[in-house]
């Protein structure tokens, strides 16, 4: 089944889980992974990935020695990221990301440099949306970076409150279009 195909019938069947009805672009992706330096940066975590847009963007980039735990809840997405995706330094987890901390102990991974999010934020409550960002920037190395990418402002207060370094940039070439959230710890 295609990736859109798939995306799409997800997006129907888990409107809450599934924030946009289409896989992200590749100007979302590049506006994404733009501020990520990939020869400085070793542990990474997804959260989120759906049918793996970002995650094969990553791979590319990433060096020999990197990790990437990928976080995704969504069964029918984490079944397709594994039929799809074999490089012994990405680690496949079906699990909620509010469980990060435990799979880093778990994996023997200390602190992370960069996590990238495609939840979508605006479809949970205020009070799951900051307990995921709190720890997200608990379990970021100093000066890791958080990236999440939403289809509105809407979220904007509860990021600042968490990340006190947050830059914002949009891309219009996406459907829908998007801001980008780029957070330094």
């Amino acid at each position: 089944m295609s990736s859109k195909k798939s995306f799409i019938q997800q997006y129907w069947r888990e409107k809450k889980m599934v924030g946009a009805i289409s896989p992200s672009s590749p100007f979302l992706t590049e506006k994404m992974l733009e501020d990520i330096d990939f020869n400085n940066n070793n542990i990474f975590v997804e959260i989120g990935p759906g049918t793996g847009v970002f995650t094969k963007h990553l791979i590319k980039k990433m060096n020999i020695n990197c990790k990437l735990l990928v976080f995704e809840l969504n069964t029918a997405f984490y079944k397709e990221l594994i039929s799809q995706i074999n490089d012994e330094r990405v680690i496949i987890i079906n699990d909620s990301a509010e469980k990060l901390e435990n799979y880093l102990s778990q994996y023997q991974l200390k602190k992370v440099d960069v996590i990238i999010s495609s939840l979508p934020l605006s479809n949970f409550p205020q009070r799951i949306t900051l307990k995921l960002l709190r720890i997200f920037q608990l379990n970021l190395r100093e000066a890791g970076k958080f990236i999440q990418f939403q289809y509105s402002l809407k979220q904007k207060k509860e990021i600042e409150h968490v990340f006190s370094k947050v830059s914002i940039s949009f891309t219009a070439l996406n459907i829908p279009p998007a801001f980008v959230y780029s957070c330094d710890k």
